[in-house]
């Protein structure tokens, strides 16, 4: 066999670098996991707890790991001994197939797709509802308590090239061996993603990364959007870029809020929750750039324009640091700088017409 270049081994070994933020520990089972899901329970006055429920949903899915008969947690455990004790191929094969099937379990015992809703464990517990941020965290979850490397990146370029403003989540499996990274996309009806640009922690900042692909679909390098650079080190979203996520799709899907989700427009009730929320997943993490950019969307939807201009611009550095500057930010980056079509903006001066919410 022929041995990996040496280019693969550095781009895909652990983190090294001193600034570099740990990725998010979401251990099914582990302090993290549980207080995201008893936060998003007590936001929605829902009592009991998510692992008792995602335990009962793994006892009905009909969907074991390995042999049946054992718990959820007992499955997991058993499924990190075995991965303990392969070796070579073998463990990135086990490691696959466990992927593989947290793909399967998720989809059959969370069956709803929900933009609005499907973000919150409470939801998920409720109502079936899932969503691509939180359904990644559970399937990374279920990887860790197997023992796996696995973790969360953005997705600003899907498989078919249309790109976003981060429009996406995907969970993300290291295969034990070092040979490459696997995208495990629960929005996909296959297990295995191949999206073509995503964002994660690489050379000393959060960057725009386009991956290339093995032909069997895991990941061999990573390149910088910007220039082209294959980086040396790549990790996984840290815990509070993925609080932080949470509460941007809480400001993003507020009722009436930004989006004018559930009533068709936006309200003053509605853009005061999204700009709550906004705020405190920039508190979470200063450098997430989409939920800055959305905050300039509804402070100008308030009609606050001095301040949307600087939070446009406050924006604007940020995407240019980490490496790509999306079509929509560049619209409002326009606006924020006064150079937006004379003609509109003299319509919405005079009619007070509504700008269309950030297209993500």
């Amino acid at each position: 066999m022929r041995a990996l270049p040496l280019l693969l081994t550095l781009t895909l070994a652990p983190p090294a670098l001193a600034d570099s933020p740990a990725p998010a520990t979401l251990t099914y089972g582990g302090e993290n996991f549980r207080a995201l899901a008893a936060e998003s329970y007590r936001l929605a006055g829902l009592t009991g707890d998510f692992e008792s429920w995602l335990a009962q949903a793994y006892a009905a899915a009909g969907l074991p790991l390995g042999q049946g008969g054992r718990s959820l947690t007992a499955a997991l455990d058993a499924r990190k001994a075995e991965l303990a004790a392969a070796k070579g191929n073998e463990r990135d094969r086990l490691a696959r197939d466990t992927a593989a099937w947290a793909h399967r379990f998720i989809k059959k015992a969370v069956p709803n797709f929900s933009l609005e809703r499907g973000f919150e464990f409470a939801n998920m517990a409720r109502a079936g509802e899932r969503q691509c941020l939180l359904q990644s965290v559970v399937i990374a979850g279920l990887l860790q308590r197997a023992g796996l490397s696995a973790g969360l990146e953005m997705v600003w370029k899907s498989q078919s090239g249309q790109e976003s403003n981060l429009g996406h989540v995907t969970s993300v499996l290291r295969l034990p061996s070092g040979a490459g990274d696997v995208q495990v996309d629960a929005s996909e009806p296959e297990p295995f993603a191949r999206h073509q640009g995503v964002l994660a922690w690489a050379d000393g900042s959060y960057r725009f990364l386009a991956p290339s692909f093995a032909a069997d679909g895991h990941i061999t390098a990573y390149q910088r959007a910007d220039n082209g650079e294959q980086v040396k080190t790549v990790a996984f979203l840290d815990l509070p870029y993925v609080r932080s996520q949470f509460n941007y799709y809480r400001g993003e899907r507020a009722v009436g809020g930004v989006l004018g989700t559930g009533t068709g427009h936006s309200t003053a009730g509605g853009l005061k929750l999204s700009e709550k929320y906004l705020r405190a997943a920039l508190r979470d993490n200063p450098n997430n750039a989409l939920a800055a950019s959305v905050l300039g969307t509804v402070l100008r939807k308030e009609g606050r324009e001095a301040e949307a201009r600087a939070q446009y611009l406050a924006a604007g550095q940020l995407y240019a640091a980490q490496g790509h500057t999306p079509q929509s930010v560049v619209a409002n980056l326009k606006w924020a700088r006064g150079q937006a079509a004379h003609n509109r903006g003299l319509l919405e001066r005079l009619f007070g017409l509504a700008t269309l919410p950030e297209r993500r």
